[in-house]
């Protein structure tokens, strides 16, 4: 454990980053090194963290806040203290670690020289808060076991690959962990997920309108990756962009379009949507999860082509205009 750092990133999480904290005091304890790194907080996140003994990295407010800077802050720092890390432990202040997570990531890392990033599950702290909540709950276990092509937030890196490549993309205000998994992958690392929960997330979703904002997230987060790693052979992002474009554009305004040519007959194609969502409903059901879970997944995913579309859209019209990349939030501050 004496070669294993940790990096914790937030944004005015108020308890959510008291919960955070107090589930890496084991590790405190133990000396492991930990970093938290505030992008622009107004509540008191960054006094709650230094009364636990912990080295807080303020984010300089003249440059674009991103989780990728953050984080990049974060492992930098961790090196200056620690140059004998090794693996760093990333985690968002809306999570807390899983007992027995760090060690179990350590272990991997130890096994196999090869890895270069280990994940595990994370698990939605109050899934039955809301259908909402419930939606993000099913959205962590959508990964596949073993050697796997990218990772989330809360994932452990080897530090040496990490630096190798650079780092996190700071430009990159969504999918920043998609993106470094391009990168990683290309250096003949390889990423692991184990069968094993690592971290509980708070995303505290309760309206449509949060929903709508994290799909449009999405949506730009795919814009994103696309323009830096969508040539072959990688084609990131390739598929959702142009599945977006479709089915979140084209087909609306076609049938929209030609509802007087057709007499009416070309709005049978909306029909599309509750049908795709209902597809998706029995799908996730016959993977294993209740159709309490598998309703509202269904549902999000048969109608959030409309919001990713916005977010494909403020992308390209962003680079059209060089404006300056700002993150996109759904949450609200936490007190």
């Amino acid at each position: 454990m004496s070669c294993v750092g940790i990096v914790a990133i937030g944004r005015n999480e108020g308890e959510r980053l008291v919960t955070c904290i107090n589930s890496l005091s084991q590790y405190i304890d133990q000396g492991i090194s930990v970093i938290y790194v505030d992008s622009g907080s107004t509540d008191n996140s960054c006094t709650f963290a230094r009364s636990q003994n912990i080295e807080v990295v303020s984010l300089d407010s003249s440059l674009p806040f991103t989780a990728a800077r953050a984080r990049n802050a974060g492992f930098e720092r961790l090196i200056e203290v620690c140059p004998e890390v090794e693996y760093i432990q990333f985690i968002d202040g809306d999570c807390e670690i899983v007992s027995g997570w760090i060690e179990a990531a350590c272990e991997e890392l130890d096994r196999n020289s090869l890895v270069v990033a280990v994940c595990g599950w994370r698990r939605e702290r109050h899934p039955d808060a809301s259908a909402f909540n419930r939606i993000c709950d099913v959205e962590w276990h959508m990964g596949n076991l073993g050697e796997t092509s990218n990772f989330g937030g809360d994932v452990m890196i080897r530090a040496k690959s990490l630096k190798a490549v650079g780092g996190y993309n700071p430009t990159v205000i969504a999918a920043e962990d998609d993106e470094l998994s391009v990168r990683l992958r290309q250096s003949s690392g390889l990423i692991l997920r184990i069968d094993r929960d690592s971290t509980i997330h708070d995303a505290n979703m309760h309206t449509i309108g949060q929903w709508w904002q994290r799909a449009k997230r999405c949506g730009y987060a795919y814009a994103l990756v696309h323009s830096l790693h969508g040539s072959p052979p990688e084609c990131k992002f390739s598929k959702e962009v142009r599945r977006t474009w479709l089915w979140g554009m084209l087909v609306p305004l076609g049938a929209l379009g030609l509802v007087l040519l057709t007499k009416g007959l070309s709005l049978v194609l909306f029909l599309r949507y509750p049908l795709s969502a209902l597809r998706v409903v029995l799908t996730t059901w016959r993977r294993g999860f209740t159709v309490k879970d598998s309703i509202p997944w269904g549902i999000s995913c048969g109608f959030s082509v409309f919001p990713e579309t916005l977010g494909l859209i403020k992308f390209y019209r962003d680079e059209w205009l060089s404006k300056e990349v700002k993150i996109i939030e759904y949450k609200s501050r936490e007190r």
